[in-house]
C-alpha cells in the first residue's frame, strides 16, 4: 500500500512540474524520385539528418538504403549520438552507449 502511495506521489509531482515547450530551430527535407534527405534541430539540443537513396531501381530487388544520425541529451544529462544504417540487411544502429553483440 506503502508503494502505491508513493508511486502515485511521484506521478502526481512529474504532472504538476512545468513542461518545456520544444521549438524547431532548423529543419530541411528534400524528396525526389529517387531518394530523400532531411535535417532538423530543436531547442532542446536534437538533432536528426538522414539521406535515404533507392537501390536496384527498378529491379525486383528494388529497396531502400537510408544513412543517417540522431543526437540528443539523455534524461541524466549526457549527450547520446547514433548513426545508423536501415537497408535490406536491416536497422543496423552505432553509438558508444550501444552494446556490440560478441562475435560468434
Amino acid at each position: 500500500m506503502k508503494f502505491a502511495i508513493v508511486l502515485f506521489a511521484l506521478f502526481a509531482v512529474a504532472l504538476a512540474a512545468p513542461a518545456e515547450e520544444v521549438q524547431i530551430v532548423r529543419q530541411n527535407s528534400e524528396v525526389g524520385t529517387n531518394g530523400f534527405s532531411y535535417n532538423s534541430e530543436t531547442s532542446d539540443g536534437q538533432i536528426v539528418q538522414a539521406v535515404g537513396e533507392l537501390k536496384n531501381v527498378g529491379s525486383e530487388n528494388e529497396a531502400l538504403a537510408v544513412r543517417g544520425a540522431f543526437s540528443y541529451i539523455g534524461p541524466d544529462g549526457v549527450p547520446y549520438s547514433v548513426t545508423f544504417i536501415a537497408d535490406e540487411n536491416g536497422y543496423q544502429p552505432q553509438g558508444v552507449h550501444i552494446p556490440v553483440a560478441p562475435v560468434p
